[in-house]
């Protein structure tokens, strides 16, 4: 059973959410729900194998790097959670089954069986709130601004999920297709190398999702969300090659997308 949410975090333990570049200059927001893989000392491992806790089932392994490089690439705000997805999930609604799980692919994790509507309280309130508070605070203070918000959802997945590889090495995803995901996804195409998926390795939904359907669709913004391979961004220099990658599409679709909103009505553009 969890602590007191007083004691959930020790306070020599690090704030559940990561801000970088609070001030960027860039229209992107750079949102990664699976970022990092710390689980609160009063927690323990969950009951959980430091080997499992490696593994992609505890977080997305190499996207912090690849967003970490990619805000610095864009000038772009991100924020990033810190704290295992076994802990709590970022990505869903707290109210959902898979929130805190208590199997992960075929992995137990003990130390999420039997847990109270305090003990997942405490959870959601020490760590599921101020990530997602400090997004909608920063989208809040943008629009005040009158600022133009684009926001890219930053996740990554296995080459191999229960037994079957997985051929696509980046997905383009979203619940309902959005400006922004139709060009990521013909830019992402025309690079000539990469076998990429739409809606795939997963869709996105309103009941299995939440980052994309609250902050993105609830806000009317346009939005992508983009998943990578893991093993293409394991070590530094896949996360540099896919941040470089990345914001060089990123800025072409940017581009097209105001010269698309400009254009005087009824004048035809190039793609």
């Amino acid at each position: 059973m969890d602590a007191p949410e007083a004691q959930l975090l020790e306070a020599d333990e690090p704030n559940p959410v990561r801000v970088l570049r609070p001030a960027g200059g860039s229209d992107f927001l750079l949102a990664a729900d699976h970022a990092g893989r710390l689980i609160p000392r009063v927690l323990g491992s969950l009951g959980v194998s430091d080997s499992e806790l490696e593994r992609h089932i505890a977080w997305d392994i190499g996207i912090a790097g690849v967003t970490e490089a990619l805000s610095g690439l864009l000038d772009a705000t991100a924020v990033q959670q810190v704290y295992s997805r076994l802990v709590i999930d970022c990505n869903r609604a707290p109210d959902h089954p898979t929130s805190i799980p208590t199997i992960s692919e075929a992995t137990a994790i003990p130390g999420n069986e039997g847990l109270s509507a305090v003990d997942r309280e405490t959870r959601r309130r020490a760590i599921f709130d101020p990530y997602h508070a400090a997004i909608a605070g920063l989208l809040d203070a943008r629009s005040a601004a009158g600022r133009r918000i684009v926001l890219i959802a930053m996740h990554s997945f296995t080459p191999v999920f229960k037994g079957a590889a997985r051929a696509v090495e980046v997905g383009v995803l979203y619940h309902h297709p959005t400006p922004l995901s139709r060009t990521m996804l013909d830019l992402l195409r025309a690079e000539g190398d990469l076998t990429v998926g739409d809606n795939q390795p997963y869709a996105i939904t309103d009941t299995s999702d939440y980052t994309v359907p609250v902050h993105g669709e609830g806000r009317g913004l346009d939005h992508v969300e983009i998943e990578i391979r893991q093993d293409l961004i394991a070590d530094r220099a896949g996360q540099a090659a896919w941040a470089q990658r990345m914001a060089r599409l990123l800025m072409v679709a940017a581009s097209r997308q105001l010269s698309f909103r400009d254009a005087p009505q009824g004048q035809t553009r190039s793609p």
